[in-house]
C-alpha cells in the first residue's frame, strides 16, 4: 500500500481494493499516524479461508511512502529544504517552513551556510508509542538569477568591503 508523506503523517481511513481470486474486494483500512515505510498493517479474519473450512486467516498490508517532492523521511525524522535570501543567512531572520502538519516560523540564526540543520522537535513523524520524531529544516541559500542594476551595484559594492574568504584564499580585494 504506497501512501503520501502526509497520508502516513495524518493516519486515517482509507479504501483499497485488492484482486483476488474470482474477483477484486475491497477494504476499509485504518492507517495509524505515523505509520512508516515498511510497517505491515493487519486487517484481521480478511485473508483467505482457512484449510478444511477453517476461519480466514490475516492479511497484512505492507506500507510504502512514496517519494515526495518537498520532504525526505528517514525513521521517525523529516527533513525538508529552507531556501533563505543571502540576507536572511548572514543577518538571521524567521521565515516560514511547511510541515506536514502545517505552516510554521523557523528562526534561522545569523551567519547560516547552506546545509545547516535546523531542528524542530517532536514536529516529525507521530509515534503512537513513544515520541514523535523530529523535522529539520536544511538552510538552502538561494541567489537572484537576474539582478537590477540597483541590486548589481549593491552586490559589486559588498565585494569591495568585504573580507570574507569562504575558499581562504584572497590575497587582496578583487
Amino acid at each position: 500500500m504506497e501512501l503520501t508523506v502526509e497520508d502516513a503523517f495524518a493516519g486515517g481511513r482509507r479504501t483499497i481494493t485488492l484482486q483476488t481470486p474470482g474477483a477484486p474486494r475491497s477494504y476499509e483500512v485504518n492507517i495509524p499516524a505515523g505509520v512508516s515505510d515498511g510497517q505491515r498493517i493487519r486487517l484481521a479474519g480478511q485473508g483467505s479461508a482457512g484449510l478444511g473450512g477453517g476461519p480466514r486467516g490475516d492479511l497484512y498490508l505492507r506500507v510504502r511512502l512514496a517519494p515526495h517532492p518537498r520532504y525526505r523521511v528517514s525513521g521517525r525524522d523529516i527533513t525538508v529544504d529552507l531556501p533563505v535570501t543571502p540576507w536572511e543567512a548572514a543577518l538571521g531572520a524567521s521565515v516560514p517552513v511547511d510541515t506536514p502538519s502545517g505552516r510554521v516560523d523557523v528562526k534561522v540564526p545569523a551567519g547560516s551556510s547552506t546545509g545547516r540543520r535546523l531542528r524542530l522537535r517532536g514536529r516529525g513523524m507521530p509515534n503512537p508509542r513513544g515520541q514523535a520524531g523530529d523535522l529539520y529544516a536544511e538552510v538552502k541559500v538561494m541567489v537572484p538569477d537576474r539582478l537590477s542594476d540597483a541590486e548589481r551595484d549593491l552586490w559589486q559594492r559588498l565585494a569591495e568591503v568585504s573580507s570574507f574568504d569562504p575558499r581562504g584564499t584572497r590575497t587582496g580585494r578583487p
